[in-house]
């Protein structure tokens, strides 16, 4: 069974039962009862709020609890390196990466920091270390863009720790929750570059802070029971997650209205979740309230960004400042790619149409993506062409096992007599001559994605988002179509 990021689902509500090392319910005051009404609009605010929390513990849970999970990278607190590229059998996270091998390092932080090593990387080689806590919060990077390309220790703390700084480390960095996720992502320039890449995934480090101190460790954190999660298991009991996961992430100053809103309805960090107190009608207004923010959730995922050319660039991405308690925006980014970068490390343009608003569908149509002379997408790194299923957001099983095709693979990409580059996304073969350039699509729903990692600030520039001087091309349906 795999474990899935995708959990905006059609909402089925049961009587919740305990998840894990819950406490019994509690938190609501004595004759605080709300009415119907009240109950259906905290429960749509609670699903826009808690989504993204529910969707990383099962992401967490898979990559570092659950080894059969079909998932499992690593236990906390070591590193797991990839020495490939994401295929169509990696369904853990929707709209994976394909052109950079991962290294994940779930982190808990309940003890004490940890400090994270990387190597020197060779100059032209792009590398990041994305840190996001249990909130989706991206709060720091470590790699090209942000901190260079030379050897570094790296602290990451969790939101109790009180200490400073230590000598010989660059920079601290500050998760809001005690459990988060660090997403390594090193640039694959072709494939057989690979056993470099494993040189740079091997200078990879982490160690307690105690360790990297040569001090006493700390008392080690009380064990967790972590609760099962699939998506029919969050369906039944979506806010038991919810709760479980508050326990971990200390309220900021925005969120204590909503928690304080959540815990009328009996959902309070670290309690067990029972409805059974509700009446019927209370019982329906909460399942009316979680499907409105469902449809909310999957309209604003739709609608993030500025449609260009048939492409939506935007920003849905950043810290806690940036959503500044815009759950709905945190909750549609978090759906619309979990685990996305920022602006400034990467932009995404996102196409599951034509300019005129037609949908791409690989089972009637064939298309066409052309890059003017000198119009490629301007990047300090590198830049990549990333083809889905557009229902499930997944990576395609295909003849060529080919999902994506980037910068590096130019050179053997043929050319028109003007240097343009025309790149063909349909389901099957456009013929040997033009195979080189041939993105295999789904037969259905098509959702592609550009990858601009570290755009260029000076024009032409795809900066800000939504608004630069550089335009991705737009898709043409080839003459012909529908293909068969």
């Amino acid at each position: 069974m795999s474990v899935r990021t995708c959990l905006v689902v059609a909402v089925v509500l049961v009587v919740c039962t305990e998840l894990g090392n819950a406490t019994p319910q509690a938190g609501r005051a004595a004759g605080d009862t709300p009415s119907v009404q009240e109950i259906r609009a905290i429960a749509e605010e609670a699903y826009i709020y808690g989504l993204p929390l529910v969707m990383n513990y099962s992401v967490m849970n898979g990559f570092a609890v659950n080894r059969d999970s079909g998932q499992f990278k690593a236990p906390f607190n070591q590193i797991s390196n990839e020495a490939r590229v994401f295929t169509y059998e990696d369904t853990a996270v929707i709209v994976p990466n394909s052109d950079t091998p991962y290294s994940m390092l779930s982190m808990d932080l309940r003890a004490e920091p940890l400090v994270l090593t990387v190597p020197a990387v060779e100059k032209g080689r792009y590398y990041s270390v994305q840190l996001c806590d249990g909130n989706t919060f991206s709060y720091g990077y470590i790699g090209s863009r942000a901190t260079g390309n030379g050897a570094g220790d790296f602290l990451v703390a969790g939101p109790d720790w009180k200490g400073e700084k230590p000598a010989g480390v660059r920079q601290v960095f500050r998760s809001s929750t005690h459990f988060s996720l660090a997403v390594y992502r090193t640039q694959l320039m072709r494939p057989d570059d690979m056993a470099n890449v494993q040189k740079v995934q091997a200078g990879y480090k982490v160690q307690t802070l105690s360790a990297y101190l040569k001090q006493p460790a700390p008392a080690a954190a009380a064990a967790v029971e972590f609760p099962k999660i699939d998506q029919e298991l969050v369906k039944s009991n979506f806010f038991g997650y919810l709760a479980f996961a508050l326990q971990f992430a200390p309220p900021g100053p925005e969120e204590t209205a909503i928690r304080a809103r959540l815990a009328r309805i009996g959902v309070v960090p670290g309690a067990a979740v029972t409805f059974q107190a509700l009446s019927a009608e209370g019982r329906a207004a909460l399942v009316e309230g979680m499907k409105e923010g469902a449809r909310k959730v999957g309209e604003a995922a739709s609608q993030i960004g500025k449609d260009v050319n048939g492409w939506k660039i935007g920003s849905a991405f950043g810290d806690r400042a940036f959503y500044s308690g815009d759950w709905l925006k945190r909750a549609a980014a978090a759906t619309a790619g979990i685990y996305g970068n920022d602006a400034a490390e990467a932009v995404y343009p996102m196409a599951k149409a034509e300019r005129d608003g037609q949908p791409l569908d690989g089972s009637q149509h064939a298309y066409t993506l052309t890059f003017a002379p000198g119009q490629l997408p301007p990047v300090n790194a590198f830049w990549s062409l990333t083809i889905y299923d557009g229902k499930t957001q997944l990576l395609i099983k295909n003849p060529i096992a080919r999902y994506l095709i980037n910068v590096s693979m130019l050179s053997s990409l043929t050319k028109g007599p003007d240097g343009s580059v025309t790149i063909y996304i349909q389901k099957d073969s456009p013929g040997k001559a033009r195979e080189a350039n041939w993105l295999p699509a789904p037969n259905g729903p098509i959702y592609l994605v550009m990858r601009l990692y570290w755009p260029k600030t000076e024009p032409p520039s795809i900066l800000p988002p939504g608004n630069g001087t550089w335009q991705p091309p737009a898709l043409v349906r080839a003459a012909g179509s529908p293909s068969k």
